[in-house]
């Protein structure tokens, strides 16, 4: 049920009160309200862009608080996922190589593995004795979870007992827009240093951008009412919409996938009446507490030339969609570090469990966050199900820096392979223009001729004016100090 705010609210009623009759307003017509359990090892988690990946290397990833490293097995072509360790002493094998014959080798001490995860090679075993069987001990196996690639997206399943039911199992899918003609997509991945329910409590937020991402995706002066209704819930997830232009379809698929699908309706000169579609698919993988991957796919059905895409007159590159789309992680960056640190020093238990206490919200327009918080606690056991002890290290977002929380070269241009050419590209660029530039000017004052001697003086101080372009733009894959008040 809803229970909008009383317009005439004096100051006699509490904030309690107040509370109470908006707490957790989220239909349920599927379901009664005892809780259904939900297991979090028993589904498909994105892990990684394809195109991202470098097959030349293992890669390391988290998931679940269980450290998992990914690799090609290049007599299969197929991406693969080990525990990150080494049978033989525990050593990462995210630090290894793939050898000479495709095998992930440990750096350690050279043990191999194929892609099944069976041991092919110890260099120190005797070739004789026992030793000499030693490789084929299941002692010396990896141990290795399964694995798909589904719409350029990357799935682990974190059970590496669960191979039948993934199999039977169909990971999330993109809306079928995506493959559509008339649309362009762009994707992005960035680790981000905050939980992964202040994620999805971000992303299930829609009248946040027109504040938090001003002038970037948004307008402050364009903030209005979102009456959002509940459609549908249950230990799936939870659907939703509003009815009003632009309308704003929400879905939360269980555990960690939101699509959001915005319609306008609007008038152009010349072209008249359009209905214009943006879809944001957001993954928000758990990796571990305090530390999540968001991979973000979204498209659209107009102004394709101003997004990268397959056709000749899409010039725009990944690169620089990219650099928006770091605006926009940069912008609820430092907001959703101050807001964790809040819920942490403010919840005496479960966050969940006292969200309606330690907040005020007295609006529509938070349902699908409350429908999320409610999910979380009713069905989620209010946290993702992590491997190991968590213990009672500090969150990230407790202790990191503002200069740190907006690391993008760690967070994002490490892992993504347009922007690591992008960022290479740009520091070659900018040593060619100070290298130029030094010559220009070393030579300035060799020719007798005036207007020569001119000319290269000018040459000079223009390739250092470029070189120091080449140097600003450059630091936009590595850190842009976002404030707020400043935009």
């Amino acid at each position: 049920r809803v229970a909008s705010p009383s317009s005439n609210l004096t100051t006699t009623i509490s904030q309690v009160d107040q509370q109470k009759d908006i707490e957790y307003f989220v239909d349920s017509d599927d379901e009664d309200i005892s809780s259904s359990k939900f297991s979090w090892r028993d589904h498909w988690y994105p892990v990684s862009l394809v195109e991202d990946l470098d097959p030349r290397y293992p890669t390391p990833f988290q998931l679940l608080n269980r450290d998992l490293v990914l690799w090609f097995d290049a007599s299969t072509s197929q991406w693969v996922a080990f525990d990150d360790k080494c049978p033989h002493r525990l050593a990462p094998l995210s630090e290894g190589r793939i050898d000479e014959n495709g095998h992930l080798q440990c750096s350690y001490h050279g043990w191999s593995f194929d892609g099944s995860g069976s041991c092919t090679r110890i260099p120190q075993a005797s070739s004789e004795g026992p030793e000499s069987r030693a490789f084929k001990s299941p002692k010396a196996c990896s141990t290795r979870f399964p694995t798909m690639i589904s719409q350029g997206l990357l799935f682990v399943w974190p059970d590496e007992d669960g191979w039948e039911k993934a199999q039977a199992t169909e990971p999330p899918m993109l809306p079928d827009d995506f493959d559509k003609p008339e649309f362009s997509s762009v994707t992005i991945q960035r680790d981000l240093f905050y939980g992964y329910d202040t994620l999805m409590e971000n992303v299930c937020d829609p009248s946040h951008i027109e504040f938090a991402h001003h002038k970037v995706t948004g307008r402050r002066e364009r903030a209005k009412p979102l009456p959002f209704k509940m459609q549908s819930s249950g230990s799936w997830g939870f659907a939703g919409a509003n009815d009003d232009n632009p309308q704003i379809t929400s879905k939360f698929i269980a555990p960690c996938y939101l699509i959001n699908k915005i319609e306008i309706d609007t008038k152009l000169p010349f072209l008249g009446e359009q209905k214009w579609v943006i879809w944001i698919c957001s993954f928000n993988v758990p990796m571990a507490p305090g530390k999540t991957r968001s991979i973000v796919c979204s498209a659209r059905n107009f102004f394709q030339f101003t997004m990268p895409g397959p056709a000749w007159w899409q010039v725009i590159p990944r690169w620089y969609e990219h650099w928006t789309s770091n605006l926009v992680y940069d912008g609820d960056m430092i907001v959703l570090q101050g807001q964790e640190k809040m819920f942490v020093a403010q919840a005496a238990g479960d966050i969940n469990k006292e969200y309606t206490k330690i907040t005020f919200t007295p609006t529509q327009a938070d349902r699908f966050v409350l429908a999320f918080r409610n999910w979380l606690r009713r069905h989620g056991n209010s946290q993702p199900e992590w491997f190991g002890s968590t213990g009672v290290q500090a969150l990230p977002s407790t202790v990191l820096s503002k200069r740190q929380m907006l690391d993008r070269f760690e967070q994002h241009t490490l892992k993504c392979s347009s922007c690591r050419r992008g960022y290479n590209a740009f520091r070659a660029l900018q040593r060619i223009s100070f290298g130029a530039a030094l010559v220009f000017a070393a030579t300035a004052g060799v020719p007798s001729d005036f207007n020569v001697r001119l000319t290269l003086a000018a040459a000079a101080v223009f390739s250092a004016a470029l070189g120091v372009a080449l140097n600003h733009l450059q630091n936009r894959f590595v850190f842009l100090d976002y404030v707020h008040a400043d935009i």
